[in-house]
């Protein structure tokens, strides 16, 4: 295992959590009470704790691929998006394990806690620093991490340029598409940031594939 190959699985897992981050949306069940203890939620917020852990290794990679050529842009956008993606695994750790064995002994917690963080709602049980941690620290990093990142890879031109421009506008498109849509169909603002990190993670895994297999033929010509 060479630094070509790591670099190359990282795309493997930034495609794989861009396209779990997209699909997940339509089928989310509803950030309440009553879903937390069905098999539905278990399912989702399984797939949302390994994609959150595949965000992790794919913008490391994704940054790793460019780091010669982003500059300080590109290193503040690496550093937002981890620092909100490192948090957001916690809240999602406590969504899966956590929140299923407190929903009928802190019901008003959890749904204090689900509203607060996820549909908007203002919350009847104290939070204490809960929802100024996911504001600062999840969602804030999120949106701006998004933009510096994409821009950096948008004129450091490694990688395609468009799949920048969209992680780029992903998140100021997604304030507006929450700010515009009802809340049923909020969770679409997430889409674009799955499909740009899709798209960016596919070209770095065929890039690096085919780097990788040039000195393989080569050696076997020889």
């Amino acid at each position: 295992m060479n630094a070509r190959n790591l670099i190359r699985w990282t795309g493997v897992a930034a495609m794989a959590a861009g396209v779990i981050f997209a699909a997940i949306q339509p089928i989310h069940p509803p950030d309440e009470l009553a879903s937390v203890t069905t098999g539905a939620w278990a399912v989702i917020i399984a797939f949302k704790l390994a994609m959150c852990l595949l965000f992790l290794l794919g913008i490391a990679g994704l940054y790793a691929r460019q780091v010669e050529t982003t500059g300080w842009l590109g290193l503040a956008g690496f550093l937002l998006l981890i620092v909100s993606w490192w948090l957001q695994t916690g809240f999602v750790f406590a969504e899966l394990f956590l929140l299923p064995l407190l929903a009928t002994q802190a019901p008003t917690f959890v749904d204090g806690l689900l509203g607060t963080i996820a549909a908007g709602r203002a919350s009847e049980a104290d939070l204490g620093v809960l929802p100024a941690l996911y504001t600062l620290g999840v969602g804030i990093p999120y949106m701006l991490g998004g933009l510096l990142f994409g821009i950096a890879t948008f004129r450091a031109g490694v990688l395609p340029r468009w799949a920048g421009g969209l992680l780029a506008v992903s998140g100021p498109l997604a304030m507006l598409m929450v700010a515009l849509l009802p809340h049923q169909l909020e969770r679409f603002a997430a889409m674009p940031m799955g499909f740009a990190m899709a798209w960016l993670g596919y070209a770095l895994w065929a890039e690096q594939r085919e780097t990788v297999a040039e000195p393989v033929l080569s050696a076997a010509g020889s």
